[in-house]
């Protein structure tokens, strides 16, 4: 099965296809150089399939190559980096702390 993962920026979301059928998203908001996760979802028939750590990866190292600073609001995201260290480091540092990543 194919899965791509793309910026649907007129949305403000990270989407997720899955044999292109759109499996889930991750919505964000973006204030200049700060890219703010708020809420992740899967749809139900595509959960258990680690559909959301895809997602949230290809997300995050979009952010990577645009040189965002991410702030996880989203608590998947947030566990997410949390569990990954090689993200934690697209959290400001002064906002590790806020977020529970110090």
């Amino acid at each position: 099965m194919a899965t791509e993962v793309r910026d649907n920026a007129a949305e403000s979301r990270y989407e997720i296809t899955d044999d292109g059928a759109k499996a889930g998203f991750t919505e964000y908001h973006l204030h200049g150089d700060v890219i703010a996760f708020i809420h992740t979802e899967i749809v139900d028939r595509f959960g258990g399939r680690g559909l959301g750590s895809t997602l949230v990866q290809g997300a995050l190292d979009d952010a990577r190559r645009r040189g965002l600073t991410v702030q996880p609001f989203c608590p998947f995201v947030r566990k997410f980096i949390a569990e990954n260290d090689e993200y934690r480091e697209l959290v400001r540092e002064s906002e590790r702390e806020r977020f529970g990543l110090s």
